[in-house]
């Protein structure tokens, strides 16, 4: 049997054919996209494109399957997360989706930190702290900025919702994408009545059931099935946030197991058979999608600085590992931080990147290049030692992302870390776990975690150890840049 998983992006829909059997990537498909353009501060899609996207890929690899097309039992979306897709009664979009990127909404964090007292208080309440990023301020920015279009709003679905409320005809929400919202607490899995009063007493009625992630969203349109020469009764999954699908996808299913992905942004996040919250709330205190937890931290500058530094120096990708390779662990006392537009995790809306320490030796193009290398993976490390520090000791880290296909990037990982670093044999991750949780949803004989373990599989040739004989501390360097980053903060200079 076949089983599609369609991943979502901020700047791509990715579709995959998984051969259950086999455990085959049989057929793939990618369509890439942008945000809307002239929005400074503010990141926007038209969910239209996410449909166009999906109805692309999935042509694409249903001709590329064949007679095989007739063996597709299941799908299942992995959607980027937090991103406010506002409907009317007639299950018309409103208004374009304010992404997890967007950063407009810093003025209504302040507002919900105000009404509930600090910061503590509402991780007390949801688990997590208000950020821009989370669907929670986006919703009461509607409400401030565009009164006639929230008078309009009677649905609220997030981006992978949306599209399985396209693709069943019925609104529903799961777990582990919900607890990025803000809007429900993930020690119980329930919507939290004083953060929904707080932003409208006629919130709750406008959003869709809550549910367990195990469940399916329901089964696909007979429309869309002949549209895509499918056969009837094909089950769509609950799906999940990328990050959510993303675990499933490396088979983050167990303890000791720890996700990085790096990509345009960074996230670390770690499997948890119970809430994991942070009283700092810098790691985020996510469900995932298998009802389990899926602590998290993510940065919103990873490959987004090394890409900036590389076309910066007209470098090929293979140059710039030369240039880095040379370069000393370190870089001479060069460090970076990364924060070229704005940044998550620490929470710098506003930050800006700077490079500490140049000298005449060190402001040249290769020690520039490792130490922004460098800068983005310590940044990702300082969420790792978070997570240590909350009881989620990591006893290997398993990359994704386009970072990861860097050898000189994998060794520095591990360095970083201070774990084993191990890639997988299929890359994209997100789309794999959307499949494998279809996969488990109609073949129930076993559950999405044994579905995870048997069909995901490392590429033992890519695996690193850290170097036992580096004299560089990277341990010391990263608590050095975050407190360079506090420092400057304070002063209003980030």
């Amino acid at each position: 049997m076949i089983y599609l998983g369609i991943d979502c992006g901020t700047q791509s829909t990715k579709t995959i054919a998984l051969d259950a059997e086999s455990g085959l990537i049989v057929a793939t498909a990618t369509k890439n996209y942008d945000v809307l353009p002239g929005l400074p501060g503010h990141m926007e899609q038209n969910p239209s494109t996410w449909l166009e996207a999906m109805d692309e890929t999935l042509q694409q690899v249903t001709e590329k399957l064949g007679a095989r097309r007739s063996e597709v039992r299941g799908l299942g979306i992995a959607g980027q997360q937090h991103g406010f897709v506002p409907l009317d009664r007639d299950g018309v979009v409103i208004r374009p989706a304010k992404l997890w990127c967007d950063t407009s909404t810093m003025e209504e964090c302040d507002l919900f930190r105000s009404h509930f007292g600090s910061a503590k208080v509402l991780i007390d309440e949801v688990g997590l702290d208000m950020l821009p990023g989370y669907t929670a301020p986006k919703i009461l920015w509607l409400k401030r900025h565009e009164p006639e279009n929230f008078a309009r709003l009677a649905l609220i679905l997030l981006p992978h919702d949306y599209l399985n409320f396209y693709l069943t005809g019925k609104p529903r929400m799961e777990y582990g994408d919900a607890s990025g919202t803000a809007l429900m607490n993930v020690r119980t899995r329930t919507w939290s009545q004083a953060v929904l009063k707080f932003i409208d007493p006629a919130l709750e009625e406008k959003l869709p059931p809550l549910g367990s992630s195990r469940e399916p969203a329901g089964t696909l349109r007979a429309d869309l099935a002949q549209r895509w020469g499918l056969p009837s009764g094909v089950v769509v999954s609950a799906g999940g946030g990328d990050n959510m699908m993303g675990a499933i996808g490396t088979s983050n299913v167990a303890p000791g197991r720890v996700t990085a992905s790096l990509g345009t942004s960074g996230t670390i996040y770690a499997y948890s058979d119970k809430p994991v919250i942070d009283p700092q709330g810098e790691i985020a205190a996510f469900c995932d999608s298998t009802d389990a937890w899926l602590p998290l931290v993510c940065t919103m500058n990873v490959t987004v600085a090394t890409e900036a530094v590389r076309n910066l120096f007209g470098w090929s990708h293979v140059r710039a590992e030369e240039a880095i390779r040379r370069v000393p662990a370190g870089c001479d006392g060069l460090m970076f931080l990364p924060y070229l537009q704005g940044e998550r995790t620490p929470n710098l809306p506003r930050g800006t990147g700077v490079f500490h320490g140049l000298t005449t030796r060190t402001m040249a193009p290769a020690h520039m290049a490792r130490a922004t290398m460098e800068g983005v993976t310590m940044g990702l490390a300082y969420g790792l030692h978070r997570l240590r520090a909350l009881g989620v000791p990591p006893t290997e880290i398993r990359l994704t992302g386009g970072g990861s296909k860097s050898g000189v990037w994998r060794q520095l990982c591990a360095d970083i870390f201070g774990c084993p670093v191990m890639t997988l044999a299929e890359a994209e991750g997100a789309a794999l776990g959307a499949a494998i949780q279809a996969l488990a949803t109609v073949q129930t004989e076993k559950s999405v975690n044994a579905w995870s373990t048997q069909l995901v599989r490392i590429n033992s040739a890519e695996t690193v150890h850290p170097q036992k004989n580096l004299s560089h501390d990277y341990a010391a360097a990263t608590q050095k840049q975050m407190a360079l980053t506090r420092t400057l903060a304070e002063k209003g200079f980030l």
